[in-house]
This record gives C-alpha cells, sequence and structure tokens, in this order.
C-alpha cells in the first residue's frame, strides 16, 4: 500500500528561520521526498540549499528541470522559477507569476495534489498575505493532508491564519513538534479512496 511520500512546504517571511529549525529535526533516513517554495528576491542568487543542507542531515538542491523526484532530497524552488511536479518527474520553469508570486506555493501545491493525490503532505509556514491557501484546498480536496505552523509560533502568521479562514486543516503544529508528526504520517499507509475522493475528482475534472 502506498504512503504519504510526498511533502511539500510553503513559506515567505520568516521562512529561513522556520525552515531552519525544521532541518536539524528530520532524521537522516526520512524517506518522502520535500519540495519546498520560500519567497526570495528573483534577483539574487539563492543559497538557500546550502543553507538547509548545513542545518540538518538531508540534502538540499535546486533540481534541474525534468528530474526524477528521489525519496529523501529535498528540493528547493530556485528563484524567479516556478517548481512543479508532474508524472514523477519536476518541472522548473519561468511561466507567469501566479498570486503575484513566481515561484508559487500554489502552483507547487496544486501541481502536487493533482499528481499524487492521497500522497501528498501539505505544510504552510510562516508568511504574509495568502499564498498556499488555494494550493492547500486542493491538496485537501483531492486526498492530501494539511498542516499549518501554529500561528503564535510563526513570524508573521498571516499565511497560516489565511489557510485556517479556508480550508479545514487535518494539523496545526509548532515547529518544535513538526518533524515528529511527519516522521509518523509519512509511515502511514495512505487510506483507499473513498467516494467523497472520486465525487471531488470528477467535479474538478
Amino acid at each position: 500500500m502506498a504512503k504519504r511520500d510526498i511533502v511539500v512546504i510553503g513559506s515567505s517571511a520568516g521562512g529561513i528561520t522556520a525552515l531552519k529549525r525544521l532541518m536539524p529535526t528530520l532524521s537522516s533516513d526520512f524517506g518522502a521526498s520535500i519540495f519546498i517554495v520560500q519567497h526570495l528576491s528573483p534577483h539574487s542568487p539563492s543559497f538557500l540549499p546550502d543553507i538547509l543542507t548545513h542545518a540538518g542531515p538531508l540534502k538540499a538542491v535546486h533540481p534541474r528541470d525534468g528530474e526524477s523526484v528521489r525519496p529523501g532530497q529535498i528540493y528547493v524552488a530556485p528563484p524567479d522559477h516556478h517548481l512543479l511536479v508532474e508524472h514523477d518527474r519536476i518541472i522548473v520553469k519561468k511561466g507567469p507569476k501566479e498570486n503575484r508570486f513566481r515561484p508559487s506555493i500554489d502552483a507547487l501545491f496544486r501541481s502536487a495534489a493533482y499528481t499524487y493525490g492521497p500522497r501528498v503532505i501539505g505544510i504552510v509556514l510562516t508568511g504574509m498575505l495568502n499564498d498556499g491557501t488555494s494550493g492547500m484546498w486542493s491538496i485537501k480536496r483531492l486526498g492530501g493532508l494539511t498542516i499549518i505552523q501554529e500561528p503564535d509560533d510563526a513570524l508573521y502568521p498571516s499565511m497560516p491564519d489565511s489557510v485556517l479562514e479556508f480550508v479545514d486543516v487535518d494539523h496545526r503544529v509548532r515547529m518544535a513538534d513538526m518533524a515528529e508528526l511527519l516522521k509518523r504520517l509519512t509511515q502511514e499507509d495512505v487510506p483507499e479512496k473513498t467516494p467523497s475522493t472520486w465525487e471531488s475528482l470528477n467535479w474538478l475534472s
């Protein structure tokens, strides 16, 4: 039976601090693939993969367009490029901005939801405005799990608060407890498709 082996994370203002708190708490045998969209300046190179690699046991990279998805790998969206997944392949492209952003959290989350359905765990961390809310709705609608950083634990709670307003969130946790929750969720079997899941798929098709 399939596991929840795709983790997508969206963060903005305050996000690097939150991600640096998460990385060292993940185990070296963490089996899921992790995809991260962090809003950064489009006009300067990003050292975020190096920062995250040195912060914890898992390697983080800017993926190449067309690269295969591998377990236990952290994929970080390059500046000014969308990070998407489709048919177990990674797509890195310019494309139009979405919700005022490129890379867009919503774009990543939606692509993961349509590609992997209930295997997806979506996480929205600290940030301003509402990027990620629509994507979390898609993840939830297609059978995935949704997690937000507890707003009072976030440097900027607008993004988690926005998700709470529009999505029936599965878990709200502090960063100190995030890794333990992810360990448990990624070891669980994905439930069989339910009638409501099929209705959602038919409604969205």
